[in-house]
C-alpha cells in the first residue's frame, strides 16, 4: 500500500468510525464526546500512528511491550498512550514510565508489581482491571465473581488508582448474545463505580473492537479499542 492510498483509507476509515461512534453514542443517550477512541497500533508503524495523531487521533495502545519499545521514541508524544495486552511482572519496569494507563491488569500479583514500579517512578499508575466475562480459558482476567473482593484488595496497592474495567468478551456470531455481555459488563462498572475507596476512581467501561464497537457503546462502552477497522488488515509478524 503506498503512503497516499494509506491515508486516502485512513481518512475514509476514521470518517466512518466518528460517524458510527456519534450514532451509537446517541442510541445510549451520550455525545460522540463521552467515548475515548483507542486506535490500538500493533504492527502499525510509527510514521502511520503520528499520521493518524495528526488526524485527530488521541488515544494510542500497544499490545506488546517490545513493539512498543521500538516505535516509542519515534511516536508523536502528545498522544495519550495505554498498553493494552497482556503484561508480565517482568516487563513491568518498561511499562510503567511509558504509558499513563495499563488497561490489561488481571491478577493481584500484577497489580502488585505495576504499584512498586510507579512508586519507584515516583507516579501514580492508572490501571483498568480485566474480566474474563465469557469465563474463558484462553483468556486471563477476573471472573465476574471475584472482580469486587479483587477490586478491594487491590486498591489497597500504593502507586496505583484503579480507573475502571476492561474486558474482551467471545466472538459472537449472535449480536444479541454479544449484547448481554456488553450488558453484564456494564452492571458490574455500575456497581463498583459506587464504591468509594481509596486508590481507586471508577470512570472507564473500556469493551468493543473493530468488529463490535457500536454495540459496545451502545451498552455503556466510553473506551473502545479499534484497530483493523480504522488501519486496516494487519501484516502481522
Amino acid at each position: 500500500m503506498t503512503e497516499k492510498s494509506f491515508a486516502d483509507n485512513f481518512d475514509a476509515n476514521y470518517a466512518e468510525i466518528r460517524e458510527k461512534i456519534n450514532l451509537s453514542a446517541e442510541k445510549s443517550g451520550r455525545t460522540a464526546e463521552d467515548v475515548i477512541l483507542l486506535a490500538a497500533t500493533k504492527t502499525v508503524s510509527a510514521d502511520k500512528i503520528n499520521y493518524a495523531i495528526e488526524k485527530g487521533i488521541s488515544y494510542i495502545g500497544e499490545n506488546r511491550v517490545q513493539e512498543l519499545l521500538s516505535k516509542d521514541d519515534d511516536i508523536n508524544k502528545s498522544a495519550h498512550r495505554h498498553f493494552i495486552g497482556h503484561l508480565q511482572t517482568n516487563k513491568v519496569k518498561d511499562i510503567v514510565p511509558r504509558v499513563e494507563m495499563i488497561e490489561s491488569v488481571d491478577s493481584l500479583r500484577l497489580a502488585t508489581a505495576i504499584g512498586k514500579e510507579a512508586v519507584k517512578c515516583g507516579k501514580t499508575m492508572d490501571i483498568l482491571l480485566e474480566i474474563n466475562i465469557g469465563g474463558e480459558e484462553s483468556k486471563s482476567g477476573f471472573s465476574a465473581n471475584e472482580i469486587e473482593n479483587a477490586l478491594e484488595e487491590i486498591t489497597k496497592i500504593e502507586g496505583i488508582c484503579v480507573k475502571g474495567i476492561m474486558s474482551i468478551p467471545p466472538v459472537c456470531v449472535n449480536r444479541e448474545k454479544q449484547r448481554e455481555y456488553f450488558t453484564q459488563l456494564h452492571k458490574i462498572f455500575v456497581d463498583i463505580s459506587r464504591k468509594k475507596l481509596d486508590n481507586s476512581n471508577i470512570i472507564y467501561l473500556s469493551m468493543g473492537m473493530s468488529q463490535d464497537y457500536d454495540l459496545a457503546i451502545e451498552c455503556g462502552a466510553n473506551i473502545v479499542r479499534i484497530g483493523t477497522s480504522l488501519f486496516g488488515a494487519r501484516n502481522y509478524f
